[in-house]
């Protein structure tokens, strides 16, 4: 551990007792950090980890107050970025921190610099920013998907226009890596970089002549911002519990530290077991029937195989054409991902800690109130409306945002002509959901997005030479004359009591102006027809046409899909 390494040295059976092959037991990653954490800042990215953050580690702490908490000042100053980027680093932190009793969760959106974060969370931060996401696999029937996925721009008229970036991710019709090879791929990372990891957690004490590198039990918590036990995490049990060297000792008296080598050994005999396990239910899967790892493959969270996850979030995979409600009920746990959705209106009434949005286009996705993160990725044509704390928006075209967002949302990858408006509808349970995962409607930041780079260091797809620190294209305002309130039919938010009766977010002027031009609009219209000297037969004309434009319209505009699909449930 003196001179740490990027490769992982053989575990000793000698200093700690094998992990029993317990899926209970078991170590996990936290992928929140990986999955809504990683951001495509080039200064958070280091060739050489280790060397790079130990000084700057040293350098923080000199910053920081007493308790190690650190400002977005101070980290802008050592890091020599802005200072809109370095609160961005605090706002991602705070969206994928794993202690519930830090004081950066429970801090309001305008306290969260005051707060700031603990160094050693935010070095581990840094680290992880050398992490490649999995590449997309391949669509087992990509013959399927080719009438949806990738599609003709409706404003171009020609996939030609696309970036040669966009262009291979589009053509390539590959589906997100399924939990298992994700979780696999994580575990591997950390297996590689653990030692470096203890390193710059762990501290120097002088011992037989020599410097010996020690963690105590306070820095080996900060551990768990990376990793966690059991299927549904530590569920408020501190990760020292679990470590055969902490577990027993007196909560009256603080922990002796323990040497980072045999912390070492503990981790890695862990991680071991658990790509152990990854592989023989892989095996499992591609010798049985179906692939436990598609959740909702029809649209039921039940099909899950019992033998598979029973953790991680409910899947809404491949629905298309078609009309889809889920509430808090329907789903079996706090995140939810809905995956490769075309032409349907899909609802998700519920709170919800994170949320993931992947490879849909033509498709309406009305959110509940999620409460860290949301990400929208590869999508076209997609409207969604969501409240959250956070919204990441990457690689996605000609796509609609209505917004209800304590941070500013953020923009990276490749995007083209992204619009964003106010949020604009409600649900009975919106306000408790909202309460229940700590969101404000007092704060809508939604016309503030934060545009970064076109490419993302973190993606393991090849990208054009050149084009590196290239700034994506932002998202324009919505035209206030195009905004209108969406209605959620009451047969879609259910029978469910709830205090919320309109929108919670204030509008702005020039959007409440335009509503109340429209309904004023539509009150003089009936007030016409109503005052129209007309016959009896010319009434019923005139009624039997305006159902055959409405007719029209909702075939043309797929809303009568709606209809069908929810009055049949």
């Amino acid at each position: 551990m003196a001179e740490p390494t990027d490769q992982p040295p053989s575990p000793s059976s000698s200093s700690t007792t094998m992990p029993p092959n317990d899926p209970i037991s078991l170590i996990r990653p936290r992928r929140e950090p990986f999955e809504y954490g990683l951001l495509p800042i080039p200064k958070l990215v280091f060739s050489d980890p280790v060397q790079t953050l130990i000084p700057l580690k040293d350098k923080l702490l000199l910053h920081s107050s007493p308790s190690h908490r650190i400002n977005s000042a101070a980290i802008s100053e050592s890091l020599q970025i802005s200072l809109d980027h370095a609160r961005l680093v605090l706002d991602a932190i705070a969206s994928v921190l794993h202690s519930p009793s830090d004081p950066l969760l429970n801090a309001s959106p305008d306290e969260i610099d005051s707060v700031g974060v603990d160094v050693h969370d935010l070095i581990l931060f840094f680290y992880i920013h050398s992490y490649k996401r999995l590449l997309p696999r391949s669509h087992k029937d990509a013959a399927a998907v080719a009438d949806v996925w990738p599609s003709t721009s409706a404003f171009d008229g020609y996939l030609s226009a696309l970036s040669p970036l966009q262009l291979v991710r589009s053509n390539s019709r590959r589906l997100m890596p399924s939990q298992a090879d994700e979780e696999a791929h994580q575990l591997s990372y950390l297996q590689k970089h653990i030692s470096n990891i203890l390193s710059l957690l762990a501290e120097t004490v002088e011992g037989e002549g020599e410097e010996l590198l020690v963690l105590s039990v306070d820095r080996f918590e900060h551990l768990g911002f990376l990793v966690q036990f059991g299927d549904k995490g530590s569920d408020g049990i501190q990760l020292s519990q679990h470590a055969p060297f902490f577990a027993n000792s007196d909560p009256d008296m603080p922990a002796a530290p323990v040497p980072a080598a045999q912390v070492l050994d503990w981790i890695l005999q862990n991680i071991a077991s658990a790509l152990e396990q990854i592989s023989e239910r892989a095996s499992l899967k591609e010798n049985g029937p179906s692939d436990p790892d598609i959740a909702m493959a029809d649209a039921s969270t039940s099909s899950v195989n019992k033998t598979s996850f029973t953790r991680g979030p409910s899947y809404i995979e491949g629905i298309s054409k078609s009309s889809l409600v889920k509430q808090a009920s329907d789903l079996k746990g706090s995140s939810v991902k809905v995956l490769n959705c075309h032409e349907s209106v899909i609802y998700i009434l519920a709170p919800l800690r994170y949320a993931t949005i992947y490879g849909c286009s033509d498709t309406t996705i009305v959110l509940g109130a999620v409460g860290k993160a949301v990400r929208v990725e590869h999508c076209e044509r997609v409207h969604l409306v969501t409240v959250s704390k956070r919204v990441c928006i990457a690689n996605c075209r000609e796509c609609l945002f209505f917004l209800g967002v304590n941070q500013r949302p953020l923009i990276v990858g490749d995007n083209h002509k992204l619009q964003v408006a106010p949020y604009n509808t409600f649900y009975p349970q919106l306000g408790d959901h909202m309460s229940e995962v700590g969101l404000e409607a007092a704060l809508n930041r939604w016309d503030e997005p934060l545009a970064l780079g076109v490419v993302d260091p973190h993606d393991s797809l090849s990208h054009p030479a050149g084009v590196s620190d290239v700034q994506t294209e932002s998202a324009t305002c919505l035209d206030p004359d195009q905004f209108t309130n969406f209605l959620i039919p009451n047969w879609v938010s259910g029978e469910f009591l709830g205090s919320t009766h309109c929108n919670p977010f204030p509008l702005p002027e020039a959007y409440s102006a335009s509503l109340e031009r429209n309904q004023k609009t539509l009150e003089e219209v009936n007030q016409i027809l109503r005052e129209t000297p007309l016959e009896e037969n010319r009434k019923r004309e005139l009624s039997s046409a305006l159902h055959v434009y409405f007719k029209d319209w909702l075939y043309a505009s797929g809303n009568i899909r709606q209809l069908y699909c929810l009055q049949g449930e």
